[in-house]
């Protein structure tokens, strides 16, 4: 009997130093003339979300051949120290780098992206950024510098001008260090020079983005300037935009695969789901790229979009991610795979999330939920519970803590997210259920930790934080629930305080 042998495997392409006619059979690569692209877009916080997102979407723009697409290349800038290394990956593959799609099934969808042109380390040449900015050939500036990158005071709203990260930055004649200070310095260039200013757009994750960006931006220079604040709250537009697809953070694996399976070899390639949204208003003060064209809502109001995205996705992945960990998963699809984790999820966007959205134009919610269950359960995305669980006191104040706030005050309920928190406040403990150390990631771990580990005394020690949780300390119904869920999880653990908790009717 004759055998046929297996295929062998593609040989590698190295993007570093190879063409786009080298590559494999069988990956997508930009069909456009990548020499005609000119830079319109400047792009703060190069990081997996931004090119399994925007950058895609504008590498499909340029792919479908949109009239004008050619003059929104980005130029992707770093501006922290960690941000040397993909700066150096992406200059050395002339800004290419693969997107590969993981579908449920295992099929993996390899795509090279070509919409990056230029990639630029702030602190290398501190004012060749800023005249980046200041030329008038920059249209957009857009962001993903993480939800704590605002630096908003949970409490108060405004700006916190008192943080380390932007001292430096608030002195007379300082050098930028943040972008804070790139993006008022290059505004403040094309005031001085007469030019239009260019659009600040913010792709985090977080609610009313280009508002919060607007009055976070528009504080800091007045620190500095106050007329140069006038004029950006008066000619600077700030759109709001809701942002989803879930980009878990590249392994060693993924590399390995994609060179020994597809055939690339790509210094930092990307990971994502299949699903992707971008829904984003139409406020922008010196043009854009025809984005509807390549599948992104543009719309008047972002609003019920947003929420709907943070107060069921975001918060749900909250709720999994501390549970789940404590029970011993380490992975997102572990815990949807779990009915107990599941129905718990269901029950939270159902009866908790949902009540406190507005109409959301031609969505069907309970559809919604059920897909992101299964979004998570996805076995080839293998999203981390730990990334998951980092920078907590940037996520769950402004994902979970609103949902709280707005049942509290209409009678709806609250359990599950009270048990959300004490799970949090449980995690930051630093020890698992097994006895395992935790390695928490936060940008005030100490005083999470520090707050977790008072907790043995003081049942409320975690929520007494009013830059975290405002006043919920001060409500009885929610303390009640709260230390109920918190010594449950300290006793029992998660699974058996789950198996209490899922279907229980809010404590009235």
């Amino acid at each position: 009997m004759t055998t046929t042998p297996a295929p062998s495997p593609p040989r590698p392409t190295a993007l570093n130093g190879a063409t786009l006619d080298d590559l494999p059979d069988g990956v997508g690569r930009p069909t456009y003339d990548r020499a005609a692209v000119t830079a319109g877009i400047v792009h703060f916080g190069v990081g997996g979300f931004h090119r399994a997102h925007q950058a895609m979407y504008v590498d499909r723009l340029m792919e479908q051949g949109v009239d004008g697409a050619l003059g929104w290349g980005i130029c992707g800038v770093g501006a922290l120290p960690h941000d040397r290394r993909i700066v150096d990956t992406l200059t050395a593959q002339d800004g290419l780098y693969t997107l590969v799609v993981k579908h449920p099934d295992g099929h993996r969808e390899p795509r090279v992206i070509g919409s990056i042109v230029e990639m630029m380390f702030a602190p290398d040449d501190p004012q060749a950024v800023v005249d980046r900015l200041a030329d008038p050939r920059t249209r957009i500036v857009s962001l993903t510098i993480t939800e704590g990158g605002y630096l908003v005071n949970q409490v108060t709203g405004e700006f916190d001008a008192d943080d380390p990260s932007i001292r430096a930055d608030l002195e007379e004649g300082a050098v930028p260090r943040t972008v804070f200070g790139y993006v008022v310095a290059g505004l403040a260039a094309r005031r001085a020079a007469g030019e239009r200013p260019f659009t600040v757009m913010s792709c985090d994750n977080l609610p009313g983005n280009g508002d919060v960006a607007r009055r976070m931006m528009t504080a800091f220079a007045r620190l500095k300037d106050p007329d140069l604040a006038d004029w950006m709250a008066q000619h600077v537009s700030f759109p709001n935009g809701m942002v989803d697809r879930i980009t878990p953070v590249t392994s060693q694996d993924d590399v390995d695969r994609l060179a020994e399976e597809v055939g690339v070899v790509d210094g930092w390639p990307v990971v994502s789901e299949p699903f992707t949204q971008w829904v984003l208003e139409d406020h922008f003060t010196d043009g854009r790229p025809r984005f509807e064209d390549a599948g992104v809502q543009v719309v008047d109001d972002v609003v019920p979009y947003e929420l709907m995205k943070l107060r069921l996705l975001n918060a749900s992945h909250q709720a999994l991610c501390y549970l789940g960990y404590l029970a011993g998963y380490r992975y997102a699809h572990e815990v949807c795979q779990d009915p107990l984790f599941v129905d718990f999820l269901l029950g939270y966007m159902e009866h908790e999330g949902s009540p406190t959205l507005p109409e959301v134009p031609g969505v069907d919610l309970d559809a919604y939920r059920h897909e992101l269950v299964s979004r998570f359960a996805n076995p080839e995305v293998r999203d981390t519970l730990a990334r998951l669980c980092a920078e907590s006191s940037d996520r769950i104040p402004k994902w979970l803590v609103p949902v709280i706030n707005r049942n509290l005050e209409t009678g709806g309920e609250i359990d599950r997210s009270a048990l959300v928190v004490a799970s949090w406040a449980r995690y930051a403990e630093g020890v698992d259920e097994q006895g395992e150390p935790i390695e928490v990631v936060d940008r005030i771990k100490e005083r999470v930790m520090a707050a977790a580990a008072r907790q043995g005394d003081d049942p409320l020690a975690f929520l007494r934080d009013r830059d975290l949780f405002g006043a919920l300390v001060d409500d009885a119904r929610f303390t009640s629930v709260f230390t109920r869920a918190l010594g449950a999880l300290r006793s029992r653990g998660s699974r058996e305080t789950l198996q209490s908790w899922t279907g229980r009717s809010s404590t009235s």
